[in-house]
């Protein structure tokens, strides 16, 4: 069998015991897993939630959930302890590991982003298995107001592992939780089963999904919109229960555990940066004219822009939008947001008057630009 490149999730709930301390022999069955798919030739990036919970365990006090410096400042405490335990884990099969924290800030930066991928594959070819949590010590915007146009990329380690698993170009993306699947209805009520493989993530299925983890962020909704940002990506996904014997190696082996997602094309790798990868900075809200022209295949021009809400830089991710309020692109701009003020419904040949120097004359190059769902 050829090699594999797996990023395997693992929630809260699935390396915690009830009262929310480490749960190490669980720990020693994942770990003892995850080294035996690298013997046999896999590479593996593990995305790992606990931080929190292994904090408030070693701080040894109550829970406070709805405290967000609490939970930061157990976060600060509880990651040292979680990453220690898995080096112990990991040692005992030979293996070394490396701790990756990310924020949204990160990937939003395409540089930044692009550094990340580099570091992971060349822990990956050295043989390291590479440990990835959320730094929830300095990633707070999920959790605070936002500035006017602007939407973060990830507020769970669900999202953030096929965000990874995107950049890396991963072959399968594995979702442990405490949950066997994704079923068809309430899994609390005696009628409802498993769903063996889901080919479309319709919004039907999405009305009938409910469900949050005791410990975690992520709940069901979490997993399911994580899968269909990593199909998207031609990516397949595993939702299954991290608890069951053997889930890892059964599941790599071929057998059909849990929730299968099928995946579908693949995406540029730019343009997956674009639609997923990177937080929204902002808004340029072009005419019907110009939403047309890109529909059609053509770059975005300072004559199409009407208005301009935010701020952002040369390089951030941008949402156009229409005369009707709706997005319809994301993009990579040519210009700040100060920039294609002093620009908007220019012609081209009455930008560099405005400006004083030559500058590019797209906005928005369409290569840099990926249509929403519902209009390619």
């Amino acid at each position: 069998m050829s090699s594999r490149l797996v990023v395997v999730k693992v929630g809260t709930s699935s390396i915690t015991t009830s009262e929310g301390k480490l749960d190490e022999e669980e720990m020693r069955r994942l770990t003892n897993q995850l080294a035996s798919a690298v013997k046999q030739g896999d590479k593996i990036v593990l995305v790992t939630s606990g931080a929190v919970a292994a904090g408030i365990a070693e701080l040894g006090i109550p829970p406070k959930p709805n405290d967000i410096v609490f939970q930061q400042a157990s976060a600060a405490a509880g990651q040292s302890v979680l990453m220690a335990k898995y080096r112990e884990l990991f040692n005992e099969h030979g293996l070394k590991v490396a701790q990756i924290l990310l924020t949204a800030e990160d990937l939003s930066n395409r540089a930044s982003y692009v550094h990340t991928c580099n570091v992971l594959e060349m822990l990956l070819k050295l043989g390291v298995i590479p440990i990835v949590n959320e730094n929830d010590v300095t990633s707070v915007d999920e959790l605070t107001p936002l500035t006017e146009g602007y939407r973060v990329n990830f507020s769970d380690n669900d999202i953030l592992s096929v965000l990874v698993a995107s950049a890396i170009r991963a072959d399968l993306v594995v979702i442990l939780s405490d949950v066997d699947g994704i079923y068809t209805t309430d899994p609390q009520k005696p009628e409802a089963k498993v769903i063996k493989t889901i080919e479309n993530i319709t919004q039907e299925l999405k009305n009938t999904l409910n469900g949050k983890s005791r410990l975690g962020r992520g709940g069901i909704q979490s997993k399911v919109k994580a899968a269909e940002i990593a199909t998207k990506c031609g990516i397949p996904v595993v939702v299954a229960n991290g608890r069951r014997e053997n889930v890892l190696i059964d599941i790599l082996a071929g057998k059909h555990i849990g929730t299968y997602f099928k995946p579908h094309g693949r995406l540029p790798a730019v343009k997956r940066w674009i639609a997923y990868g990177a937080s929204v900075k902002g808004q340029i809200f072009v005419n019907e004219g110009a939403k047309k022209a890109i529909l059609e295949g053509s770059s975005l021009l300072p004559v199409g822009v009407t208005k301009v809400v935010g701020h952002f830089n040369v390089g951030d991710v941008v949402s156009l939008v229409d005369e009707n309020n709706v997005e319809f692109a994301r993009g990579n701009p040519n210009y700040n947001s100060g920039e294609l003020n002093s620009i908007k419904g220019l012609k081209i040949t009455q930008v560099k008057k405005k400006l004083g120097i030559t500058r590019p004359k797209d906005v928005i190059e369409h290569r840099n630009i990926h249509l929403s769902e519902g209009e390619k």
